[in-house]
């Protein structure tokens, strides 16, 4: 375990950039970044336009550990290189930035008001590919559409069975029970599942951290207790569909929360933009979501 990394996640000033659209999502992104369909011709073809993407956004002079204490990768952008250098290693040695992989497979089938992660095949292979490649950690993600407490419960019981996994490993792994902005009971989901993380980190042995990404609260300061919990590295929260003006200020009022978004991070970038408008675009992104991410 990095400890400059491990401290830098604790208690470093800024933001996780979340760089780990995969699979369905991707044409999305790529389609909100300038780049159509017609673009490309397989699924080669079309990661390899989004590693450009995610290449131009590590490269830039804007993007580094002065205000981006972290980035999450997909497993393909962990695979490749930048600048000549493997993505973790330069995302570390050149920019200062922690490296962090995306390992969960997708999401189930609707059950109980959520969607469980599927199986996580090979896990343990690509723990210690990642280790060896120096990422520092995991991130995994399941999704609650309603206050059910049945599922609440599988969900935050699979994230922390599978945290076990990654922490045996030595990675940290960050949890992310992603409460949907739309759900019709959010601030009942916030309670259910504030109180299932509550039990479950109490349950971890001294030592063992883990850090959480949540859903921006109804409730300004309503995961407090989670920010200041002995077992918790860090609290971060996903922009989940809010425009980025609207997360930044539901954030700004989260004390201790950090951003880790990833939509609300690229919203302003296009294929198209120069290199001085894509740096400036960027740069103002990045200093918005700094700025709510230091209270």
């Amino acid at each position: 375990m990095n400890q400059e990394q491990r401290e830098q996640m604790r208690a470093g000033k800024g933001f996780i950039a979340a760089l780990d659209q995969s699979g369905g999502s991707t044409p999305k992104a790529l389609k909100l970044y300038g780049i159509n369909e017609d673009a490309y011709t397989n699924e080669t073809q079309m990661f390899d336009r989004m590693h450009e993407m995610r290449t131009r956004i590590i490269v830039s002079p804007a993007f580094n550990g002065e205000r981006i204490i972290g980035a999450i990768l997909f497993e393909g952008t962990m695979d490749r290189a930048i600048a000549g250098q493997g993505s973790a290693a330069y995302l570390w040695s050149v920019k200062r930035v922690v490296p962090i992989l995306k390992v969960d497979k997708g999401l189930a089938e609707e059950a109980n008001g959520v969607q469980l992660m599927k199986p996580i095949t090979g896990l343990d292979a690509l723990l210690v590919r990642a280790r060896d490649k120096g990422v520092f950690g995991t991130k995994m993600r399941s999704v609650i559409k309603r206050a059910d407490r049945t599922g609440i419960d599988a969900v935050v019981e699979q994230q922390f069975a599978v945290g076990r996994q990654i922490l045996a490993a030595g990675l940290v792994p960050i949890i992310e029970p992603e409460i949907d902005i739309r759900s019709p009971d959010k601030a009942a989901c916030e309670a259910l599942l504030r109180s299932a993380l509550l039990t479950h980190l109490g349950s971890l042995p001294e030592g063992q951290e883990v850090m959480l990404k949540l859903t921006l609260p109804e409730e300004d300061d309503f995961y407090r207790e989670l920010v200041v919990h002995p077992r918790v590295l860090r609290v971060v929260a996903l922009s989940g569909g809010y425009s980025r003006d609207e997360a930044n200020a539901r954030l700004a009022r989260q004390h201790g929360v950090i951003a880790s978004f990833s939509r609300a991070l690229t919203e302003a970038l296009h294929a198209d933009q120069s290199k001085e408008a894509f740096d400036a675009s960027l740069d103002a992104t990045v200093q918005s979501i700094y700025e709510a991410s230091l209270t």
